[in-house]
């Protein structure tokens, strides 16, 4: 029940959340295309693959490259099929690849021989002097095996494992061209399977007589998705009825030695009443695919992932044949030229070639990511159970446990997402559960900023005068820490006045006296707040303030004497600046003391004030009065130095105040221990040895000690001071009870 209570409270935050929860769900399910978490999800399995792909090179795939080296040996591409036919010899008969693949298509016919040129002067003269004629016919059948380049190609593919590449097109007014090898599947195969094969509309294949001479072939068709990124290839793509493998799936079948491919569907065996594709086989290898039959491909690392070797190093025979024996290998170009370069997820310029390779390598290594027809339920789940568990706690709890929920929950799903990628290859949505954490946790902390900045308004209203931000701050975040009621707490009270002021106002006219006043009360202000003090009252010239309200804080004693320190040092720097205005230069005394004293809002119906009020409320005024006549900037009472160990002080004297009974010693703060050195540790040693003499009548000691003392700080008045008390002593001794307890009868 306690739950719904504090829902009931939070309703807009809890409504909102849900809301955030039901918009990712709906996405998820396909009812709404939110492309912004498409882009994201794209960008969240880029940081994956980045961050979890193994970065080795993979000496089982090598590539021949027509670079731009063997371009300009060689001559520009295409090259002559004599060229070709002697690569793939060497490559079988000197190197012993196992396999040869062609990342490229040879659609048109060689002519460079000449002998095209030869046969049609043949015809001209079998037309025309057929005697001639007959003898130029068999001169050219001599010829023709050396220069029919395109059947000494063919010659070199057959026999051998040579898989050829060649490209559909979606174009429907593009030409076809060459001819399609056989089928993989046809239409019937996937009767009542309801399969979103890629379509193709046209198709760039080889000449008859190199496909019918090669041992296999597949194509090199690319689909990148909407932001122009390869991250998956198609394996199966459609075409008049039928259906063609890949050249991944075909170098592979050959380097494997199996002749079919075989569809799997989800479920024990083919599920009819089922239309989902799952995965695709090579004998024991498994290749899962999507909806459109299309792979992830499983980059392995930047351009380099594969050994390249230069097509001119193989036709000069520089390439060590270890190398490449036994190697599957693939002919292809990282030319910039020839424009088979690709935008990938590991980098934006990526050799098309090497494309190919990585998808290779990952069929026979059954270590291709997968994304089956139940993770979009799997991320639907998660998104409920995230988003609810978000929703009920976020708003209930505070800022920090909010956050550190937040952050569990969403290490939680990096985790649980990151281990099914690399362990299980499984590739589950990420984006939207991360977007759907970040903006719950938005919306609550918005929303409860909106509600604390609300209530930090209305205690600025009440505080914001006197209180420093810092302090209305921990107050909003806390409002039972706090209490407008009268209550009597241990605090300290500090008093400062300027000195002579009435001399002062009488100087400058009533303009220049208030910007003086406005311009002194502003630095002394920020120092009371930075040290955590509350602003009590300005009254003309004199400031009141007090720490310990309305927030406690244990270190009000310290606080207070470091503000009263740090507004002599601002009086310094302020001096500087009167002087440069021809205003008369100002001094200030301070007084400072603790006890118990009574605090909160006190006033009438028409008008109220937090404030202090207390006998040691009055001590810490009569104090600030008492610097002047010990020729000091601050006097604290023993009750602060007793709570401030760690200053050393000068004793000034033990006063009985006006209007008390009981007497109080009053210090003078000197600095922090440690930042005191030994001259100052000596003279108020001596000063406190004079001191003593003093209150036991030993005036001669007391004297002597002081007058020293006097030769060594001739401005620090209280020495002076007490060598006038003792000159009246002598001659008019104490009484015999005296305490040496000074007694002032005036404020």
């Amino acid at each position: 029940m306690k739950i719904f209570a504090l829902l009931s409270e939070h309703g807009v935050r809890f409504g909102l959340s849900v809301a955030i929860m039901i918009l990712m769900l709906l996405n998820a399910n396909g009812v709404l295309n939110l492309s912004a978490i498409n882009k994201l999800e794209n960008f969240a399995y880029d940081m994956r693959l980045n961050m979890l792909m193994p970065r080795t090179v993979d000496d089982r795939i090598v590539i021949i490259d027509v670079d731009e080296k063997s371009l300009k040996a060689l001559g520009r591409w295409p090259w002559s099929r004599n060229k070709l036919a002697s690569l793939v010899d060497k490559l079988f008969d000197d190197y012993q690849v196992k396999v040869l693949g062609f990342d490229m298509v040879f659609a048109e016919k060689d002519e460079s021989s000449g002998l095209k040129s030869l046969d049609e002067i043949k015809t001209h003269y079998l037309t025309n002097n057929q005697a001639l004629g007959q003898a130029l016919s068999v001169e050219v059948d001599k010829l023709r095996p050396t220069l029919d380049y395109d059947q000494m190609f063919a010659n070199s593919l057959k026999g051998r494992n040579t898989v050829l590449g060649y490209v559909f097109t979606r174009d429907i007014n593009s030409q076809s061209s060459g001819i399609l090898p056989p089928a993989s599947f046809s239409e019937r195969s996937f009767k009542g399977k309801n399969i979103a094969f890629m379509q193709a509309a046209g198709f760039g294949a080889n000449l008859d007589i190199l496909q019918n001479n090669a041992k296999s072939a597949g194509h090199f068709s690319i689909n990148p998705d909407a932001d122009g990124i390869m991250r998956r290839v198609p394996l199966l793509i459609q075409y008049d009825g039928n259906i063609y493998q890949s050249l991944p799936l075909a170098v592979a079948g050959v380097a494997l030695e199996v002749d079919n491919i075989k569809a799997g569907f989800a479920g024990l065996g083919v599920n009819e009443k089922y239309s989902g594709l799952e995965w695709l086989k090579l004998g024991s290898h498994r290749v899962p695919v999507d909806g459109n039959v299309s792979a992830l491909i499983p980059y392995r690392g930047a351009e380099g992932s594969f050994p390249y070797v230069s097509a001119v190093d193989v036709f000069n025979n520089k390439v060590n044949p270890a190398i490449l024996k036994n190697k599957i290998v693939l002919l292809g170009t990282t030319a910039a030229g020839l424009l088979d370069l690709r935008a990938t997820p590991v980098q934006t310029v990526y050799p098309g070639v090497e494309v190919q390779a990585n998808m290779i390598a990952g069929i026979l290594d059954n270590n291709i990511k997968e994304q089956p027809e139940y993770t979009n339920g799997a991320e639907m789940f998660l998104l409920f159970m995230v988003g609810l568990l978000l929703a009920f706690m976020l708003p209930v709890y505070s800022p920090l446990k909010a956050t550190v929920l937040t952050l569990v929950a969403t290490v939680a799903v990096l985790l649980l997402n990151l281990s099914l990628w690399q362990y299980a290859n499984l590739v589950l949505p990420l984006a939207s559960l991360l977007v759907m954490i970040a903006a719950i946790y938005f919306v609550n902390m918005s929303y409860g900023f909106f509600v604390e900045s609300r209530g930090k308004r209305q205690l600025a209203g009440l505080f914001g005068q006197y209180v420093p931000p810092e302090l209305v701050d921990e107050m909003a975040k806390d409002p039972e820490s706090f209490n407008l009621e009268g209550e009597s707490r241990e605090m300290t009270v500090l008093f400062s006045d300027i000195r002579g002021f009435t001399n002062i106002a009488e100087d400058l006219d009533p303009k220049q006296l208030t910007q003086l006043m406005n311009e002194f009360l502003t630095p002394m202000t920020q120092v009371i707040h930075h040290n955590r003090g509350t602003i009590d009252k300005y009254m003309g010239d004199a400031i009141m303030a007090f720490w310990g309200a309305p927030l406690a804080d244990p270190n009000h004693a310290k606080h207070a004497l470091q503000a009263a320190i740090s507004m002599i040092d601002a009086l310094a720097t302020l001096q500087q600046d009167f002087a440069k205005k021809g205003w008369p230069l100002i001094s200030i005394g301070v007084g400072l003391n603790t006890g118990l004293m009574t605090v909160g809002n006190m006033g009438s119906s028409f008008r109220m004030a937090y404030t202090v009020m207390g006998d040691a409320v009055n001590l810490g005024s009569r104090l600030e009065s008492l610097t002047k006549n010990y020729g000091v900037a601050i006097i604290v009472s023993k009750f602060t130095k007793a709570q401030v160990p760690d200053f050393m002080y000068r004793e000034l004297d033990i006063v009985r105040v006006k209007g008390k009974d009981k007497p109080v010693a009053i210090f003078e703060p000197i600095g922090e221990v440690t930042q005191c050195n030994q001259a100052t540790i000596d003279n108020l040693k001596q000063y406190h040895e004079a001191l003593m003499h003093y209150r036991n009548q030993q005036w001669g000691l007391a004297e002597a000690q002081l007058m020293e003392l006097q030769t060594l700080e001739p401005q620090r008045y209280v020495y002076t001071m007490y060598l006038k008390r003792i000159a009246h002593f002598k001659q008019n001794p104490p009484a015999s009870d005296w305490d040496g307890v000074f007694n002032y009868e005036s404020k």
